[in-house]
């Protein structure tokens, strides 16, 4: 296909700008990604310590509350 007829496809410029832009990104290195990484995991198991003892207490006042 010729440069003219690829210009009228559409998508093509926004195929050649996404391209284009992803070439000015600086990536993160290994060393960034591990850290993210582990920031991540912590992070989740933090919140899945605090949702499963907030679980636990709202079961035993629940259960409180209703006499079960």
């Amino acid at each position: 296909m010729s440069k003219e007829v690829l210009r009228h496809i559409p998508g093509i410029t926004f195929l050649r700008e996404a391209k284009a832009e992803l070439k000015k990104v600086t990536w993160p290195g290994r060393t960034q990604i591990w850290y993210s990484t582990l920031v991540v995991i912590a992070f989740t198991l933090l919140v899945s310590v605090y949702l499963g003892i907030l679980d636990a207490v709202l079961l035993w006042v629940s259960r409180a509350l209703l006499g079960r």
